[in-house]
């Protein structure tokens, strides 16, 4: 699963990477960097404008909501979207068909039972650089105040050799230039069912980091600092 990650960029940032347009959707105070973004959350997404077609950030909860539940507070974890059961599921379904988004990212943690106990791990890109993963988002309405909530979950995968000494799950992230496709709605019977795959494990690094992390009510620089294995 993908249950915590963090992000360095500001508006800007994520703007120029995931060529955005509309950036003006919310107030620059929640796109301060985040060390530990977890459940519940609010944290902004790439999708289309359903109007213009283009990119927009806009702000959503983390851990989706469908839009025919009769609650926003739901029984079950909605954070993660299994791939194998995107067109099965009645809580991914319409959401994998026509309401995709991209999860800006810089890094993800992870925990392992490497030495007998739980440890906390960070995973990023050898270069660095910001990363989208794969994301489902949906728009909830309450029948009787008519508030309005949207939130989104990340898909994940199955991983490969080198991510499972680690975890038994990761999180789709996309390449750079599967974002359009991933984000446009295409035939809904056609869905991109072929990009739900793990990024190639060349692409990433793994170091170990303190278990503060676990708490999160910790959200500070030192989070991802190297500590001894």
């Amino acid at each position: 699963m993908c249950g915590r990650y963090g992000r360095r960029a500001d508006k800007q940032r994520i703007a120029e990477w995931m060529q955005t347009h509309d950036t003006s959707v919310f107030d620059d105070s929640y796109l301060a960097p985040t060390y530990n973004a977890a459940p519940q959350s609010l944290q902004p997404v790439v999708r289309l404008d359903p109007d213009t077609g283009q990119r927009q950030l806009a702000l959503m909860k983390w851990g989706l909501v469908p839009f025919w539940s009769d609650s926003s507070k739901l029984k079950y974890s909605t954070i993660n979207a299994t791939a194998d059961r995107l067109t099965q599921s009645a809580v991914w379904r319409e959401p994998f068909k026509r309401r995709r988004c991209l999860v800006p990212a810089d890094w993800f943690y992870e925990w392992t039972g490497f030495a007998g106990k739980r440890q906390a791990y960070a995973f990023g890109l050898l270069d660095d650089s910001l990363f989208a993963f794969a994301g489902l988002w949906d728009r909830w309405k309450d029948k009787i105040t008519g508030d309005v909530v949207e939130s989104f979950a990340i898909v994940t995968t199955e991983p490969h050799e080198w991510m499972e000494r680690y975890h038994d799950r990761m999180g789709v992230i996309l390449e750079r230039k599967d974002y359009q496709r991933w984000l446009e709605p295409g035939e809904p019977s056609h869905p991109p069912i072929d990009l739900l795959r793990p990024i190639g494990e060349e692409h990433l690094k793994a170091w170990r980091v303190s278990d503060r992390v676990g708490n999160v009510r910790n959200n500070d620089p030192s989070l991802i600092e190297p500590v001894p294995s």
